[in-house]
């Protein structure tokens, strides 16, 4: 029930911010550059329905590319210069849908560094479809813009914050400090953890620690500890589609510090919705786990953890 409230709060706070002037915004502080997690590294899902919306003139391809009359114009800019996450204006809606990746890990599996217990929790999580956020439950990192009902970025020129706002299960949002602080020295552990951003060219970084661990780090039941520690770079490189990179630092659960990447496509039109998670329970069925003996999921339960 917590999170159906929350999801009211959020579309009333999302009405609100929105209305900020959007397209005058200065670029923000930029913190100190000493915040390192490792060096990022490098699927096709096709987010709702048949595909995305595209803009006038415009088409989407798998893989970020484009199809169709040419392609995407230049990412739009305040009057600044900067790089803007959303529409030209406050008017122009949209929403960034995971182009690739929707059901899977954002990077090869093989290639992930698992400590062997993490392995052993990632190999397990592929026989049953018991994910946290199916559960209603925020996710943080790769899994927040892995949704397929989009994502959407508000920044606030008087707060020096950007809110990331997601749908498709639980109806939350994620704050990320634009003002030069540092993270604290103690953090309650939470779903998004503590979020600090600043801008190189038209890449947001954000730097982020203080996870809990209660969600899947992505669709794929990549597993994690309270040790987590994220570098993200979102790249708009041009009107339709931002680039998408992780860096993950988490002794506990990998040999070393690792990264991925995908990119985000831009559905024109869109707005984030009300929505109810799991709703009469039309999920039940995914939540059940597998056979040992056939090696085929059981879905006949009517039990569900």
């Amino acid at each position: 029930m917590r999170y159906r409230v929350a999801g009211s709060i959020a579309i009333g706070i999302f009405g609100l911010l929105v209305a900020q002037p959007y397209g005058q915004q200065p670029p923000p502080a930029q913190p100190g550059q000493g915040v390192q997690v490792g060096v990022p590294g490098g699927g096709q899902g096709r987010g709702r329905g048949a595909g995305p919306t595209p803009n006038p003139g415009q088409g989407a391809a798998p893989g970020g590319g484009r199809r169709g009359r040419g392609p995407a114009g230049p990412a739009p800019r305040n009057v600044n210069g900067r790089v803007l996450l959303q529409g030209a204006t406050p008017g122009e809606k949209g929403v960034w849908l995971p182009d690739g990746v929707v059901t899977t890990s954002f990077t090869n599996a093989a290639e992930i560094p698992f400590q062997p217990w993490a392995k052993a929790l990632y190999e397990d999580r592929q026989t049953h479809r018991l994910e946290p956020h199916a559960r209603c439950k925020p996710s943080g990192a790769a899994r927040q813009v892995q949704t397929p009902y989009g994502v959407e970025f508000v920044e606030l020129r008087e707060l020096q914050r950007i809110y990331v706002f997601d749908n498709g299960g639980p109806p939350t949002w994620r704050t990320v400090y634009m003002d030069g602080r540092t993270h604290p020295d103690t953090i309650a552990p939470s779903y998004y953890g503590h979020s600090i951003g600043w801008w190189e060219g038209d890449t947001l970084l954000i730097d982020t620690t203080g996870y809990n661990e209660d969600f899947w780090l992505d669709r794929g039941g990549t597993p994690h500890t309270k040790g987590l520690h994220t570098l993200e770079r979102f790249t708009r490189t041009d009107a339709a589609t931002i680039r998408y990179e992780l860096t993950i630092d988490d002794p506990n659960t990998f040999t070393k510090p690792w990264g991925g990447s995908f990119n985000l496509r831009w559905e024109a039109g869109t707005e984030l919705f009300e929505y109810v998670c799991q709703e009469q329970n039309y999920a039940g069925e995914l939540m059940v786990g597998a056979s040992v003996e056939t090696g085929k999921v059981d879905r006949s339960s009517l039990i569900v953890p």
